[in-house]
């Protein structure tokens, strides 16, 4: 069967071929009617092919790129590579430890378009758009396929998809912002129990957001735990208390959890029972983090460990500036709350606001306060959510430790 063709208008054949894995409409000399998830042939402005991919025809990314891969050789390819990415992670990992990581990062695993997280004996995935979904339409058969091949249990399979798109009548939960429906076997309800480096968290698969665990902060949250010992620790944006968790196992004297949403305030004190942690030295609050900042500047709290992970500042170039600027507010406002001698552990999740300017932020909304800072560790998102050279805008994460 004849591929259809679109052509580029832009001389990107050298980014494409080197792994680039997203052409954008406005790069495309046209834009034909096309379903969803139509394999494309890519030709340059010479007519020459340069890749395939499948298209979506409402997404600002019309393309994602699959590589030179032929039609008929694309089913087997897809089974290669979702293997190729389990196999990945089960070698670096100790199950034992740990029963909760990422199977699947789009892009980074030439998989693009979609994202799959294990936890426990549950997958969760999610499609960037209806392209994705129409062209891995068999996606969860996949998935258990390779599992079994693994010898990793699959009990249930879970879809993460925008609030728009579970309206109307779909079964299942909705959280802020994303709903999600089981598309295999029966999903828990309520919490589960999963591990995280032999510490236990419960995680809610269809109420939750990223079901109760932001799994690429792994690897930052046991940093903390190394840093917390006999030190007062506050986790803004706290979450379910992912942070304060590690802290507290890592001997920290106190701790205090922030989080505008009072059931996830909730699932951390759950958290804090099931690890057996004491609750007497862990102050759980139910708070918007910038108000409960200015309160504790005024009141002159001071804490030796301050970690901040705020949601998106900047979700679009559009708002970057905006973002910028909140972000240096939130820092000064830290700042203020830390300890002289103490560290401020800065993470932001916006794609669009590159390392240089975030750590700038940082250093800015500390000098407001008359103070300085100095960078110890810039560190990314864990393992398994990886970054390729090719594609810089998968490198979102930032995760930056100073002393003050």
């Amino acid at each position: 069967m004849k591929l259809a063709r679109v052509t580029l208008r832009k001389r990107l054949a050298r980014a494409i071929r080197g792994g680039h894995p997203w052409i954008y409409r406005d790069a495309l000399a046209d834009a034909p009617p096309l379903p969803d998830g139509t394999v494309v042939l890519v030709v340059g402005t010479d007519d020459r092919p340069i890749a395939c991919g499948f298209w979506d025809a409402s997404s600002p990314i019309a393309v994602r790129v699959l590589g030179e891969v032929r039609q008929a050789e694309l089913p087997a390819e897809m089974t290669r590579r979702i293997a190729a990415a389990l196999g990945r992670r089960l070698s670096s990992i100790d199950r034992g430890e740990t029963d909760a990581f990422r199977w699947i990062h789009g892009e980074a695993d030439r998989l693009p378009g979609i994202h799959v997280d294990v936890y426990g004996a549950a997958l969760s995935l999610r499609y960037d758009g209806a392209g994705a979904r129409a062209f891995y339409r068999d996606l969860p058969d996949r998935l258990r396929d390779a599992a079994g091949q693994a010898s990793l249990a699959v009990e249930t399979i879970v879809e993460r998809r925008p609030r728009r798109e579970s309206a109307g009548g779909e079964q299942g939960a909705q959280a802020e912002g994303t709903g999600a429906v089981a598309v295999w076997g029966a999903p828990t309800e309520g919490e589960m129990e999963i591990r995280e480096n032999g510490l236990r968290f419960g995680v809610d698969l269809l109420r939750g957001q990223k079901g109760g665990l932001f799994l690429d902060q792994r690897e930052n949250r046991a940093l903390v735990r190394t840093l917390a010992e006999g030190r007062r620790v506050l986790n803004l944006f706290g979450y379910t208390g992912g942070f304060s968790i590690y802290a507290a196992a890592g001997g920290a004297r106190q701790t205090v959890t922030v989080d505008v949403a009072a059931p996830a305030i909730a699932a951390a004190r759950r958290n804090f029972e099931r690890n057996g942690l004491p609750t007497d030295g862990a102050e759980l609050v139910a708070e918007d983090a910038f108000a409960y900042l200015a309160r504790a500047v005024a009141a002159g709290e001071r804490f030796d460990l301050v970690v901040s992970d705020p949601p998106s500042f900047a979700p679009n170039r559009r708002a970057l500036s905006t973002g910028l600027g909140a972000y240096r507010r939130l820092h000064r406002l830290c700042a203020a709350v830390t300890a002289p001698g103490g560290i401020l552990c800065a993470a932001s999740c916006s794609s669009h606001v590159d390392r240089d300017a975030f750590v700038a932020t940082v250093h800015q909304g500390v000098r407001e306060t008359g103070r300085r800072a100095e960078l110890r560790e810039l560190r990314g998102a864990a393992f398994d959510h990886p970054v390729i050279p090719q594609f810089p805008e998968g490198d979102y994460l930032k995760f930056a430790v100073f002393a003050l």
